[in-house]
Formats: structure tokens, C-alpha cells, sequence
């Protein structure tokens, strides 16, 4: 039997997995570090309280247990033989297979801000997210005990990055703090909470188009979300951010959600990774002189057959896993690899409740508003591995949406509640400016 080894348990390698499974003369090692596919797009909906950590996470073991060719295996890999097509974890294991698939995965990109790995929340795994909703709920419970607090910064709220991690997570934010929570903390001030949004660039979601930029912009203001456009974070705090024009915030929760880059196996296999730390891929998804290697989903920089690199996407993932599948069955028979031909169904991003964006299609036909909306809901429950979590996920979203009853806001990671009040310094009281190129 040929062995395959799948490195990343996201959509690239298990849908890779599973369609290579197809084949009974095909052998198949999957290996995370972590025994659950991760849903990345709704994550922030768990750290806004709004799905439950079940909703987005899935067993490996139980998604591919009607495949018996395929293992699954708990471990971290920390480098790559290429040339041998092997893989080393961080027990000192290697596993070898006469195909290598490279589905590692992203992390976040701080690039060198100062602090911003230390003290801000990033929003790419399922600890991340339980993590800054236990913060969130954490400086809530501290403002109510202790309402001086919010001269602190306990109501105030940053988040790095406009594009659709941070679009959503602010506008979601904006729903929580503004209409969710209302009448769990009749005592505290709401009103007086300030949600931030940071980013380099001078539009809100700048991969749509300039319509669906101005309607994006319009309803995350209408949520109470300031806008610093054109700006950049120049240092985190413990207690503070400082933006490249000078103005100070102060603040206790900083959400990251300015960049990916690829895992750290991607400097560590003996070659120079491309841009964001990716690896560089041919049209077929090998990697360019190391036979019977792929590298796939956002470990890896995949282009179009117009030469253009292709989106960190869920569907870009989940498509390029079962093209490698069907390359490497063909590599098997000894027939010609077929370079990827992604279909474009679009992109999509929700601001808040019942306000949304869509482009769909190659054409990208625009929605916005009910309409997008609605289309969110149904792509993404589509993209759910599991029926459960399809069902699951559509009443959440419908109780959401038809009734004023919330779901729990519970606080589960105690570590998040120690926070030095006392470590503000005078200098970092002020107010942040008005955002005026919102």
C-alpha cells in the first residue's frame, strides 16, 4: 500500500484525507497537534458568546472514523525531510510516507509590533477564542464591581485589522456589548463602552468592492465602532495602545486580527518559504523540486490559472485538498497531475446581526444587507463538517436572531480575570481621539 502522510488536520488536510480514503490501496496518516478540526470563519462568534465552543470544533477521530485506511495521530511537527518526504515532531517521532502533504496552517502575524504578542488576543484557534471571550466577560464583571474602572480603559475595546476577521469581530462586538448584554448589567454603563477599529489600509474590508466598503463602514458606525483608517498600531501595553499618529487608548483587551502567516514548520524543512511565510506551490500544488510533496490550504501560496495568489479561504482549502487527493491517486497510476482549477463561489462577511456582505459568484454578483445575511448563514452551515453542527448552529443563529434571550456568557478561563488595575501610569489616561477619517 502507498502511505501518504497529512500534516494539518483543517479543511485542506481533511478533505484530502477523506477523498484519498476512496482509494483501499492508499494508506493514510493524518497528524495535529491538536484532536479537532477547527472552524477558523466563526470563531470570533465564540468569543463574542454567541456559539458555543462545540459549535465550531470537531473530533478528527470521529469526523474520519468510517474510513479505516486513515490514522489519526495527536502529535506536533517541528520539521520536514522534504527530499526523504518525512516529518519529525516535537516527541522526536518521524513519520514517513512515500507522499507528503503540507497542511500546517497560519498563525498570527504581529509583524515586530512591540507587545502585540504579549498582550493583545489573537483569533485563529479555538483556545484563542475561549481565551478573549473569558477576557471580554472579564472586564465587564470588573466594571460592574468597580465602575472607576472605565476611566481605566475597562469599556474600551481595540481591534487590529479591518478585513473580514476584524469587521466581523467588531461589529459582533458591537452587537454584544450594545443590545446582548443590556440587561444582564442594568447597573453598568454601556453606553460609555468604545470599540476601536485599527488598520493600515483606507478601507474597511478592502478585498469588496468600494459599494460594499462604504455599506460595511456604515453599519459597523451605526454599532458604535470608531474607525482609524489609514493608522497603525505602534505599540500594546498591558494597559494601552499607542497608534503611529500618537493617540494613546487605554485598554485592557486588544483583539489581533491584522494578518496571517504560515506555522513555524514553514522555516524549518530546509528551504525559504514565500510570502507570509508560505510555501510556494506549482500549479498542481507540489512543491517545486521535492517529488511527492504538496503543500496546500494556508500553509501555502496557491495562484489561479491567471497567476494571481489565491485568498486565505476556507473553500480555497477544502477545494485544494481533494484536487491533491486526485493528484496524488494520479501520481499512483502513473497518469499526469492536473494543474488546481478553483471554482470562485465568492467572498462574504457579516458585520453584525442581519448586516452582511456578499459577492458571489466569479462575476461577484452583490448582496448586502438581509439578503447577504441569509447567504452567510447558508454557506457557512454548508462548510460545518458535521450534521449535528449544521443543526446546532442554525438554531443558534435563528434563537439569536427572533428572540431577545441570550445565550450564557460564561466566564471559564479564570486567568483571564487578573488584570493590573494599578498599572496604568497618568500619562496613559487620556481618551483616544475622535476618529475622524473613519
Amino acid at each position: 500500500m502507498k502511505h501518504v502522510v497529512i500534516v494539518g488536520g483543517g479543511f485542506a488536510g481533511v478533505n484530502c484525507a477523506k477523498k484519498l480514503a476512496e482509494h483501499p490501496e492508499v494508506r493514510i496518516t493524518l497528524i495535529d497537534k491538536h484532536n479537532h478540526q477547527q472552524f477558523q470563519p466563526l470563531l470570533y462568534q465564540v468569543a463574542a458568546g454567541f456559539l458555543a465552543p462545540s459549535n465550531v470544533a470537531f473530533s478528527l477521530r470521529n469526523i474520519l472514523v468510517r474510513h479505516p485506511n486513515i490514522e489519526v495521530v495527536m502529535d506536533e511537527i517541528v520539521s520536514a525531510d522534504l527530499n526523504n518526504r518525512s516529518v519529525t515532531s516535537a516527541n522526536n517521532k518521524t513519520y514517513h510516507g512515500d507522499f507528503l502533504v503540507l497542511a500546517a496552517g497560519s498563525q498570527a502575524n504581529f509583524f515586530g509590533t512591540p507587545g502585540a504578542d504579549k498582550y493583545s488576543y489573537p483569533l485563529y484557534s479555538l483556545h484563542d477564542a475561549e481565551l478573549l471571550r473569558s477576557r471580554i466577560l472579564a472586564v465587564l464583571e470588573a466594571a460592574n464591581r468597580d465602575q472607576s474602572l472605565i476611566a481605566k480603559g475597562a469599556l474600551n475595546f481595540v481591534l487590529v485589522g479591518a478585513g473580514p476577521t476584524g469587521a466581523e469581530m467588531s461589529g459582533t462586538l458591537g452587537d454584544m456589548i450594545h443590545h446582548a448584554l443590556r440587561d444582564e448589567y442594568p447597573s453598568l454603563p454601556l453606553g460609555e463602552a468604545n470599540i476601536h477599529m485599527v488598520d493600515m489600509g483606507h478601507a474597511v474590508l478592502a478585498a469588496f468592492s468600494p459599494k460594499a466598503q462604504a455599506y460595511a463602514a456604515k453599519m459597523l458606525e451605526q454599532r458604535g465602532i470608531k474607525i482609524h483608517l489609514g493608522t497603525a498600531v505602534k505599540e500594546v501595553a498591558s494597559d494601552h495602545v499607542v497608534l503611529s499618529d500618537e493617540t494613546v487608548i487605554p485598554t485592557h483587551t486588544v483583539v489581533w486580527a491584522g494578518g496571517l502567516r504560515a506555522a513555524d514548520l514553514s522555516v524549518n524543512m530546509g528551504m525559504r518559504p514565500g510570502h507570509g511565510g508560505r510555501v510556494d506551490v506549482a500549479s498542481d500544488l507540489t512543491v517545486p523540486g521535492c517529488r511527492g510533496v504538496y503543500a496546500l490550504g494556508d500553509f501555502a501560496n496557491i495562484t489561479d490559472k491567471n497567476g494571481q495568489h489565491l485568498p486565505q479561504l476556507a473553500s480555497v482549502a477544502e477545494q485544494a485538498g481533494k484536487w491533491c487527493a486526485k493528484n496524488i491517486a494520479a501520481d499512483i497510476a502513473e497518469k499526469p497531475r492536473k494543474p488546481f482549477d478553483y471554482f470562485d463561489k465568492g467572498i462574504m462577511a457579516m458585520i453584525g446581526r442581519g448586516s452582511a456582505v456578499a459577492e458571489m459568484g466569479p462575476h461577484r454578483y452583490e448582496l448586502e444587507g438581509p439578503m447577504a445575511f441569509m447567504s452567510w448563514l447558508g454557506v457557512h452551515v454548508a462548510l460545518l463538517s458535521t450534521m449535528q453542527a449544521k443543526i446546532e448552529a442554525v438554531v443558534e443563529w435563528m434563537w439569536d436572531y427572533f428572540s431577545e434571550v441570550k445565550g450564557d456568557q460564561v466566564l471559564d478561563r479564570f486567568s483571564q480575570e487578573s488584570i493590573d488595575w494599578g498599572a496604568d501610569k497618568p500619562d496613559q489616561q487620556a481618551q483616544a481621539k475622535p476618529a475622524g477619517n473613519s
